[in-house]
Formats: C-alpha cells, sequence, structure tokens
C-alpha cells in the first residue's frame, strides 16, 4: 500500500511538472507554491491544496471567511450535540457507516465534553465530593430498668436494643440501635463527643472554616488514637489517614480537589476496558464489528456520561441526592439500552438481555471498583 501511494504521489508531482511545461510553453507563467515548491497553474496546488494568495486580503473577505468558518464549525458541532442528545448509537453508527464529517470525532468530542464538565465545576464552585464532620455530643442515661436514653435537647430519647447495669455499662441487647454506640461508653449522664459526617454530592463548596469546634476536635482526637495499633506509632496508611482527617475537619470539600484529578484517569483506562466488554458480548458479530467499532462506541457512552453529570449536578441544587441519583442511573441505563438496540441492530430479547449482563459486569467488577480506587487514592493523598 505504501508503494503504490508512493507511486500516485510521484505520478502526482510528474503530471503537475508536466502541466506547468505546457502552460510555459504556451507564454503562460506559473508560480511556484509557498507551501511545498511545486508550480501552481491554478487559484490551488495540485499537489498539496495550497491557496495561491492567503494574505493580503481585504478586511471585508477576512470577516467573510472568519463567519463561514464559525457557521461551518457551529452547524458540525450542533449536528453532534443533537445526535449525541436525542439520537442514542448514531454517532458510532456514523462512524462505522463512514459518515464522519458530519460529527465532530469521537476522542475529540470526549475530551472536549469532559473539559466541559470540569469547567462547569470549577466556574460553578460545586465540589464532586464533600465530608462535612460533626461532633455528635450527647448524653445517655438509664433508668432503674435498665433502659438507656439518649438525652437530646432537653427530650429523652429511648435506645432501644441497648441496655445498663447498676454501674452504667452499656451492653448491646439486640436490635438496630446496638452498633450506633461504642460499647465503653457509659450511661452515666457524663457528656460524650463521636464524630459524625454528613456527605454531599454535587453541592456548592462550603466555606474553610478557620477553627474546629472543641467537641469537634475531641471526636476527632478519639478516632485518631483508635488508629495506634498496640501503642505504637500508625502505619504510613492510617497517618495518611488521619492527616486527610484533619484537613476534612475545616474544609469538606478537601478531597474534591484529588477527585478531580483521578476521575479523569479512571475513566480514561475504563474507556477501552468497557469496549472490550462490548466485544466480548458481541463477540459473534466480530465479521461485522472491529475492536475500533466497540471503542468508538464506548467514546460515545461516556461523552453522554459526563452530560449527564453536569445534569445531575445542576439538578442536586434543587432535589434531594437520592432523586438525583435515581434520574442519573435511569437517563444513562435508558440511554444505553437504546444505543445498544440501534448499534448492533439486534433483537429486543437479545439487546435487553445483553444490557442487564453488562451493567451488572462493567458496573460491579470495573466502575465501582475503580472509583473506590480515586476514593482511597485521594483520603490516602495521592495524586
Amino acid at each position: 500500500m505504501d508503494e503504490f501511494e508512493a507511486i500516485v504521489e510521484t505520478g502526482g508531482a510528474a503530471a503537475v511538472e508536466l502541466a506547468a511545461s505546457a502552460v510555459a510553453a504556451r507564454g503562460g507563467k506559473t508560480l511556484p507554491c509557498p507551501n511545498c515548491g511545486k508550480p501552481m497553474i491554478g487559484p490551488f496546488c495540485a499537489v498539496c491544496g495550497q491557496p495561491l494568495n492567503t494574505h493580503r486580503r481585504s478586511l471585508g473577505h477576512l470577516l467573510r471567511e472568519f463567519f463561514k468558518d464559525i457557521a461551518s464549525f457551529d452547524s458540525r458541532i450542533l449536528r453532534t450535540a443533537e445526535a449525541l442528545l436525542v439520537r442514542p448509537g448514531e454517532l458510532p453508527k456514523a462512524f462505522r457507516e463512514g459518515r464522519t464529517q458530519r460529527y465532530v470525532p469521537a476522542v475529540r468530542l470526549y475530551f472536549f465534553v469532559s473539559l466541559l464538565f470540569f469547567l462547569f465545576l470549577s466556574v460553578t464552585g460545586i465540589a464532586i465530593l464533600q465530608f462535612a464532620f460533626v461532633a455528635d455530643s450527647y448524653r445517655l442515661v438509664h433508668d432503674d430498668q435498665g433502659h438507656i436514653y439518649k438525652l437530646d435537647g432537653g427530650k429523652r430519647i429511648l435506645m432501644p436494643g441497648l441496655k445498663a447495669d447498676a454501674k452504667g455499662n452499656v451492653r448491646p441487647e439486640g436490635g438496630e440501635s446496638a452498633v450506633e454506640f461504642d460499647l465503653d461508653m457509659k450511661a452515666d449522664g457524663s457528656v460524650s463527643n463521636r464524630l459524625a459526617s454528613n456527605v454531599s454530592f454535587f453541592q456548592r463548596i462550603a466555606p474553610v472554616k478557620a477553627k474546629a469546634s472543641p467537641q469537634l476536635e475531641a471526636a476527632l482526637k478519639t478516632v485518631q488514637m483508635e488508629l495506634m495499633v498496640n501503642g505504637k506509632k500508625a502505619s504510613g496508611i492510617e497517618k495518611a489517614f488521619a492527616d486527610t482527617l484533619e484537613k476534612l475537619k475545616t474544609d469538606p470539600a478537601a478531597l474534591n480537589g484529588p477527585l478531580e484529578t483521578w476521575i479523569p484517569r479512571i475513566l480514561f483506562v475504563l474507556l477501552p476496558l468497557f469496549a472490550f466488554l462490548l466485544a466480548l458480548f458481541y463477540r459473534g458479530q466480530r465479521k461485522h464489528f472491529f475492536f475500533v467499532d466497540h471503542l468508538v462506541f464506548s467514546l460515545n457512552i461516556h461523552s453522554f456520561l459526563f452530560v449527564v453529570l453536569i445534569g445531575a449536578a445542576v439538578a442536586a441544587q434543587i432535589l434531594s441526592g437520592l432523586w438525583v441519583a435515581r434520574l442519573t442511573l435511569l437517563v444513562l441505563s435508558v440511554y444505553l439500552l437504546l444505543s445498544l438496540k440501534y448499534f448492533y441492530g439486534q433483537s429486543w430479547v437479545r439487546t435487553c438481555g445483553k444490557f442487564a449482563a453488562l451493567s451488572f459486569t462493567y458496573t460491579v467488577f470495573f466502575l465501582a471498583p475503580a472509583l473506590a480506587f480515586a476514593l482511597a487514592a485521594s483520603v490516602l493523598g495521592g495524586s
């Protein structure tokens, strides 16, 4: 193939030289191409396509060319956006059928949409994940029958599943509430502080506190002391975890920066893994679908994922986190199902079966562990 292309290129250059000689023999004048140096016999170079006149144009001509290029670019962007959002599977199918000039290339689209997602978070001041630590201060008391009550705001709240002896020592007696308190706590009316956290997704970045409250400091110190093993110095992992807790006590969004570093890396690794799963589930059609087709399909799905996450970040400002998670999962599931049906063209029964198996395999064995790794790396201070 390379030899054939070389012959074609050499033949084309020879034809241009021959035509230029014919023009010169008739008294015509040719100019060398400013780009490749070959003789030009028209407004464009027949070898490299360079225009003869690219500068010293009028201002009006430059403006017309500018708006022409903008209109052409915008129309391509709009067609790509329309296909991505409301025509599931159209972009990978267009690539497979060779209709590539109408749309933005899959790789370029993926990087553009992912960049748009993180830019949106930066501009709006929204964090992917925040941990707001609070000190849960409470008192436990007990009555003559050993029933334990939690004193909260002047109210006595019965704690079922717990019992106290005559000295106030707490012991479990079954029930879910038995795991809520450390068993070394006493129901003697003394104040106890326990570290608790409020986890939020896609919320405005909370302001950094100048100093944590004494109660929170005490609760955090208790957790840090529990990281010590047999009185020895904590290991590197335990120390990194303790340092992260120290940051989170005044800055709930301390993990946001590392997460924004790790998530693009993780998803970029997941792209070919998802394509591999597609090739595995559709191995019966390997004569018609190459791995690059599955990879372009994977790029399309993950590009749509970033679009949905932008919508989820907006929706999280007015809806509860649970509803946002449900809607996000629903939209992604419907989009993937319709994309599989349109792109691979199998029956609805086979498509639904493969959709269920593919979704379960990818989520449980690839996506969830990858996101857990990103969170762990962020907690341990990796970047």
